[in-house]
């Protein structure tokens, strides 16, 4: 880019015609402009790696409560994960736990990294470029965060899904789950349930972001901190797995009823027809939000440390952009 520089707005004497080029790094005089793409991919990936495998043992066994008849409740959960350790090991209460790896930290990268995409695009066109959004583009942007990474990532979930509720004998590894479910079921058996999750996200990622976002601005307002401490962040995102988790949970519950309808003998077909069979058989509380207490506990942990974690890492390595800066 190209400035041309007045005689009293550098001091020296300079010739009317004359151009000066500013050099490339002080179009750079702002350390975030260095922040790129890559940097949130890698946080996304890490937030989401650490926040799943802290809360994977309780994850598990809310799957296996979500696709059974049997009755929820914390004694039963407890008694569950106890009776797991003792007949194989302490591993196996992270059974599953490499699925959802190879899922989530594709899926936490895509996310944190189009959230990111979506403020700077709303932020342009609504003309807040550079500041909190207002509550509609701010819910909007969680929205399409969550609904873009669900949408490239489907699969994986899938397969993590048959992991938790299968003996180990029956599917090896992840490679050979993909392959059992295509030869035995069809490859459009790894999108069953995707209609229901898309619906589920929608307001889950929407309001979980919407409600993180509020949080820091409420908090930056009265403190006037542009920063929460750690532990409030954890808070935050806490509040806001709790609030997100509990609007869409029924909807998560059936596409686990979907997604493992092929092991577990349901006949589960299409969202109204899986909903009805729930609510049948086992009631609409005890059905549709059964394992939602536990969901309490183990969600807003997750979220809270993953949306904490994204925060954290992405302030460390913008630092460290801003120290390279200075450095050359």
């Amino acid at each position: 880019m190209v400035h041309q520089v007045s005689d009293h707005q550098s001091g020296l004497p300079v010739a009317p015609d004359t151009v000066l080029a500013l050099p490339p790094s002080s179009q750079t005089k702002d350390p975030g402009s260095r922040w790129t793409t890559l940097d949130s991919l890698l946080c996304g990936a890490f937030a989401g790696a650490v926040a799943k495998t802290v809360i994977a043992p309780l994850d598990r066994t809310k799957i296996i409560f979500q696709v059974s008849s049997q009755r929820f409740s914390a004694k039963e959960a407890f008694r569950l994960i106890y009776c797991t350790y003792m007949k194989d090991g302490l591993l196996s209460l992270w059974r599953g736990n490499s699925a959802t790896m190879v899922r989530v930290m594709p899926y936490a990268a895509i996310q944190f990294c189009s959230h990111e995409k979506y403020k700077k695009l709303l932020g342009s066109y609504y003309g807040f470029q550079g500041k909190a959004l207002p509550p509609c583009p701010r819910l909007l942007a969680g929205s399409l965060a969550g609904t873009t990474a669900t949408m490239l990532t489907y699969p994986l979930d899938m397969v993590r899904a048959r992991m938790a509720v299968t003996a180990k004998e029956m599917y090896s590894n992840i490679m050979h789950v993909f392959v059992r479910i295509s030869q035995e079921e069809g490859v459009k058996t790894l999108y069953r349930g995707f209609t229901p999750t898309i619906l589920g996200v929608i307001p889950y990622a929407g309001i979980t972001f919407f409600t993180y976002e509020t949080l820091k601005k409420l908090h930056a307002d009265k403190t006037k901190r542009s920063q929460p401490y750690p532990h409030e962040r954890l808070a935050f995102g806490a509040c806001a797995g709790l609030i997100g988790q509990s609007a869409s949970y029924p909807l998560d519950v059936v596409r686990r009823r979907m997604q493992t309808a092929g092991v577990t003998g349901s006949s589960c077909g299409t969202i109204m027809r899986t909903m009805r069979e729930i609510v049948t058989q086992e009631g609409v509380v005890r059905g549709l939000y059964k394992g939602l207490s536990m969901n309490w506990v183990k969600g807003p942990v997750a979220v809270g440390i993953s949306l904490s974690t994204f925060d954290i890492t992405q302030n460390l390595l913008l630092k460290l952009h801003q120290m390279s800066f200075f450095i050359h």
